[in-house]
């Protein structure tokens, strides 16, 4: 990832908190094939933590992905910026955003360790539904996770974005953001709550 000088991301913890927060990805593999999915960080595994998730057997991505280093791109709040924001000009628009990219090698799981990532991600989103077996009845719970497959991601690297305005005046930073809590578009709420959350870009 190009990292502007002021936009990164040092601390490590923030980025996993990051992750967590914002754990739909978006997974990209060595031949560009690349998929939509959640992920759930285990911290306490691996250098940098790993990743767990799965795709649909009859994606192509694991296959290919298997034994390769990927990258996995969580995207938080992003909002277009116009210049008429700005205390003074010239100026352009432009588009403020949040990101983290996650790297490491990719290792495909067994059915069985399958099995239980798709438990550990439904206790995640849903921590109720696990314990409902009329719906995640177990016999369709294991036909359904046949056409799964389950993988890892041990990662070895982690870069984090955050392009807030930084580079601007005081006077333009308070400007952006007054207009991003204004907004009715969430996008741009979730910009602002994030800047007002990390006390970033606000002219403060």
């Amino acid at each position: 990832m190009f990292i502007p000088s002021g936009f990164d991301m040092p601390d490590h913890e923030a980025k996993l908190q990051f992750i967590e927060q914002w754990s739909f990805a978006v997974l990209t593999s060595p031949d560009l094939q690349a998929t939509h999915l959640p992920l759930l960080l285990v911290r306490d595994e691996g250098q940098c933590g790993v990743l767990y998730g799965h795709m649909a057997r009859a994606n192509p991505q694991w296959q290919s992905a298997q034994g390769q280093r990927v990258v996995a791109v969580f995207s938080g709040p992003h909002s277009y910026i116009s210049p008429t924001w700005y205390a003074a000009g010239p100026a352009v628009p432009t588009w403020n955003y949040v990101a983290v990219h996650a790297y490491g090698v990719l290792e495909c799981l067994e059915a069985a360790q399958t099995l239980d990532v798709v438990q550990r991600l439904t206790a995640h989103y849903e921590p109720a539904l696990a314990a409902n077996t009329t719906l995640l009845a177990p016999d369709y719970v294991a036909k359904l996770n046949r056409a799964i497959v389950g993988f890892r991601i041990e990662l070895d690297s982690l870069q984090g974005q955050a392009k807030l305005g930084q580079q601007r005046s005081a006077a333009d930073q308070a400007g952006v953001f007054a207009a991003l809590q204004q907004s009715a578009e969430l996008d741009s709420q979730a910009l602002a709550a994030y800047m007002q959350a990390h006390q970033l870009g606000m002219g403060q």
